[in-house]
């Protein structure tokens, strides 16, 4: 006689006033209309933010270090790790490039910046100046002197996710190489791995009041009506953008099984977390946790996800050449196809090695314009008023290209489990097997 088995009991989801998703939306709501009603309070709130993007970045080291040192640790072939680059490599430069161009068409289309006729000597130039020393050497070896770190610990005290990147890739390599002799300390790895991420979810639970600092900070710094003295630009970056995700990144996912509509919804409460703070770095541990969840092999997403933070940024590209067309076109510079050409090879170099943070796009902005000097440097302070507001949308389209990113090239990879993508794209409060209920990043 066969006994008929019990049905799993039902997932308890909790209150929707606890999920991270409401909370971040209430408190950006709330920073607006902070911001907007006291401005000088909410501009003062500013340290909130910051705060919590530095309480963020002070766990991405060890997120990074661990999961693609036990990712590729744990590779049967070191021969795996060169073709996971490879194919991500080959993805970030074929669609970092075509958004550049994306930009460069829209600017010439929609001509955002013309009949303005700035004269440029009238531009204070003082805080513009500011960020073009901020701007990096761009030559090979500058690219290599900022990769390669001082000491094999230094990569952890700084901010510099390629030096993090590259330290983890080759102690992953070495662990691997080391055999058997190696497992114990692989297994300290792996047991580690555990209260870092328990750390990134305590940490996440600050993302409300960060998001409603940031958000205070930028309604009462810059104002609503800041947006409508570059509206025509403001708007057309931000449905270029929103086009890129929907036509150029919905066709890639459809090509390869999948709705990046679905995982937009999947990655909502990170979205939102991106949103309020202007910074994809912020939710980079939990996109990572995300996409191990979704069926992403971890030592793809160890690879792809933070080398696609600093080479894979499709919303910084877009932005880049729109925003340099623009000044160009309200200065009254003429441009023409070669001029434009050599802009676009420059920011393809110069758009390497931004990391996804508030202000980079901006910085390199200003490195690409100091190599083509037929643009004027000075133009940018036109638009520094309303960067804050691009920033948002830049740093949404750079995350959301980075996921779809990781789950393309794990399935080149043959590393996809499309049972788990598919159970928490059609329902993101799915039961993943092994693991607690697959939700927000935090609860």
């Amino acid at each position: 006689m066969q006994i008929p088995s019990t049905p799993a009991a039902p997932v308890a989801h909790p209150p929707f006033y606890r999920s991270l998703y409401f909370q971040v939306i209430i408190a950006i709501i709330l920073g607006v209309l902070l911001g907007y009603f006291e401005p000088q309070y909410g501009a003062s709130l500013k340290p909130l933010g910051d705060a919590f993007i530095k309480l963020v970045k002070m766990i991405i080291a060890p997120v990074i270090f661990l999961t693609i040192v036990t990712g590729i640790a744990n590779m049967t072939h070191l021969s795996t790790v060169g073709r996971v680059f490879g194919k991500a490599m080959a993805y970030f430069l074929f669609f970092s490039t075509l958004a550049l161009i994306v930009g460069l068409v829209v600017a010439n289309t929609m001509q955002p910046g013309s009949g303005m006729h700035i004269n440029v000597a009238d531009l204070d130039q003082k805080e513009v100046n500011s960020y073009v020393a901020k701007t990096h050497d761009m030559t090979v070896t500058g690219f290599l002197m900022d990769i390669i770190p001082k000491t094999l610990a230094s990569p952890f005290v700084g901010d510099n996710i390629l030096q993090v990147l590259f330290v983890a890739v080759l102690f992953g390599i070495g662990l691997a190489m080391a055999g058997d002799r190696g497992k114990p300390v692989l297994q300290f790895f792996e047991a580690l791995t555990t209260p870092v991420f328990k750390i990134v979810h305590i940490v996440m639970k600050a993302a409300p009041i960060g998001a409603f600092g940031a958000m205070a900070f930028t309604i009462g710094k810059f104002g609503l009506g800041s947006l409508l003295n570059l509206a025509e630009l403001v708007a057309t970056f931000y449905i270029t953008s929103l086009l890129f995700v929907l036509v150029i990144l919905g066709a890639v996912a459809r090509l390869c099984g999948f709705s990046v509509l679905k995982l937009i919804r999947y990655l909502k409460a990170e979205l939102l977390l991106v949103l309020g703070t202007s910074s994809s770095e912020s939710a980079l541990p939990a996109l990572m946790e995300k996409m191990e969840r979704a069926g992403c092999s971890k030592s793809v997403v160890g690879l792809v996800v933070p080398t696609g933070y600093s080479f894979n940024l499709d919303g910084t590209n877009i932005y880049m050449t729109l925003a340099a067309l623009f000044i160009a076109q309200a200065t009254d510079t003429h441009l023409t196809l070669g001029h434009q050409l050599a802009l676009l090879l420059v920011a393809m170099l110069s758009s390497k090695g931004a990391a996804g943070v508030t202000g980079a796009g901006f910085i390199t902005l200003a490195a690409t314009l100091a190599v083509v000097p037929e643009v004027p440097v000075a133009g940018m302070a036109l638009i520094l008023g309303v960067d804050r507001f691009m920033s948002e949308c830049r740093s949404l389209t750079n995350f959301i290209g980075n996921a779809v990113a990781t789950v393309v090239v794990s399935r080149w990879e043959n590393a996809l489990d499309y049972t788990k993508l598919n159970a928490v794209l059609n329902d993101p409060n799915a039961v993943d097997p092994d693991d607690e209920p697959i939700r927000a990043a935090t609860h």
